[in-house]
């Protein structure tokens, strides 16, 4: 028996190496199922037993794969969001004018709203509990550097299509359009039916004001 080093990897002696893929896939399987009760109940509220209680696995299973919530909630959120990032980056692969660029964004970032809105839920809840708990802290870090990143290759591509300027810097454009999102997204938890149309037209509106036309 071997332990996991830190999130998402595996340390020596559990498996050999025909037998990582299998335990990945195993995590991730686990992670799947995990997700709907993280969504519903938040960090806090998340202990490994309550996902098991609400699960078709065991504790101990759940506990075999994962040290504790902290790895099980930072695993399920970097697999999501490294999956969003794909969506976006194709989104600008394909894009072949600007207005077309800043529709098709806009469009994914209100229907990603709406379909997983338990995962963003978390994902916000994990960043607020950072600024108390410092073993989220560096995962949290890591995750926002990435999203930022993917808004500013959605603001560079745009920029390049309309043939402007970026005004502003990556750190600017990727915090208008997350505090954008983040505002919809309670408001659309609450009920408010309007919450991912009005994402769609602000996040159209944000690109566009930063980039600048020459």
């Amino acid at each position: 028996m071997t332990q996991v080093d830190a999130v998402g990897t595996v340390g020596p002696g559990r498996f050999d190496r025909g037998g990582v893929d299998k335990f990945d896939r195993r995590r991730a399987e686990l992670a799947d199922a995990a997700l709907a009760t993280l969504g519903e109940l938040g960090y806090a509220r998340t202990s490994l037993r309550e996902i098991a209680q609400k699960t078709a696995f065991s504790h101990g299973v759940l506990h075999y794969y994962f040290r504790d919530k902290i790895e099980l909630i930072t695993f399920c959120v970097r697999r999501y969001k490294a999956i969003c990032v794909t969506r976006y980056d194709e989104v600008i692969v394909s894009a072949t004018t600007a207005s077309g660029l800043a529709d098709a964004f806009a469009d994914l970032l209100a229907t990603t709203m709406r379909d997983d809105f338990a995962m963003h839920r978390l994902w916000y809840d994990l960043r607020s509990q950072s600024t108390f708990d410092q073993a989220l802290r560096l995962t949290v870090a890591e995750l926002d550097a990435q999203l930022e990143a993917m808004i500013w290759r959605v603001v560079q591509r745009y920029a390049t299509l309309r043939g402007g300027r970026i005004v502003v810097s990556p750190l600017i454009a990727y915090a208008t359009l997350d505090g954008l999102f983040e505002n919809c997204l309670v408001r659309h938890i609450g009920g408010d039916r309007t919450a991912a149309e009005e994402l769609r037209t602000g996040a159209i509106w944000q690109v566009d004001k930063l980039v600048r036309g020459d």
